[in-house]
């Protein structure tokens, strides 16, 4: 597809959980200690970065962050809320489908909006079905999304195999920028099973145990972007604790 997916895909085939280190372009306001917070992530073992959020992002502000982040010389990922997320300076973008959105924006309009402009930036798509699990989050405001219940995921299955069938290669389970409780581990483990996708989960995760937990489940890339904003120290030692686990 591309080397930001081979890259991915070599780490995930040599047995290695990843961690993707989310900044949201908005909470940026110290550009200096945007520098110091990536190079510390990088120095943990951090594998990419994503940049996304929900809420007040303008094209100025992606591009400044896209452009710090390239220097620690990780890939940089859109994760994009809309459109005004997109920036040249990036090496690839999650290309996502809202799958659980009753909002069919969020289904096929913003991205027939987004195509062109992804390929005048010759930005990598990695193609991804992206489920928000819980409510209480902006995401999922703005998303207007479907609730999944916790205790059933047999659900989240259905939507994993139908993302599979459409040809995705990626699938997100999003709690939601600081969730009061993260994906379920039962979540990953049956998506795993019975898929072939690549599997992400991110929200909600602030303990080592925690992303242990996710990452033994069956999550191929683990992010975390609030407790990166408020506790650096704690999101190293986060990313030590996937790098224990080992895949197989």
């Amino acid at each position: 597809m591309g080397k930001v997916h081979d890259y991915i895909m070599s780490k995930i085939n040599s047995g290695e959980k990843l961690h993707f280190t989310l900044i949201d372009p908005e909470k940026v306001k110290d550009v200096i200690k945007l520098e110091e917070t990536s190079e510390k992530m990088v120095e943990a073992g951090t594998d990419a970065f994503l940049i996304g959020g929900s809420l007040g992002i303008i094209h100025e502000e992606a591009d400044l962050v896209a452009q710090v982040l390239k220097k620690r010389g990780k890939p940089v990922i859109i994760f994009p809320g809309n459109v005004n997320c997109l920036t040249r300076y990036a090496d690839a973008a999650l290309f996502m489908v809202l799958m659980n959105s009753l909002e069919s924006y969020y289904l096929m309009q913003i991205q027939v909006i987004a195509a062109p402009i992804v390929a005048k930036y010759g930005l990598e798509t990695l193609p991804t079905g992206y489920i928000v699990i819980d409510q209480d989050t902006a995401v999922a405001h703005i998303g207007r999304t479907h609730p999944i219940p916790r205790n059933k995921p047999e659900i989240v299955l259905a939507y994993a195999m139908a993302a599979q069938m459409l040809g995705l290669k990626y699938i997100y389970l999003e709690a939601g920028s600081g969730a009061q409780q993260p994906v379920p581990p039962e979540f990953p483990q049956i998506v795993k099973k019975h898929t072939d996708l690549v599997v992400i989960v991110g929200g909600g995760i602030r303990s080592p145990d925690v992303a242990r937990k996710i990452a033994e489940a069956g999550a191929d890339i683990i992010v975390t972007g609030t407790i990166v904003e408020k506790d650096p120290e704690l999101a190293t030692k986060i990313i030590k604790a996937i790098k224990e686990v080992k895949s197989g």
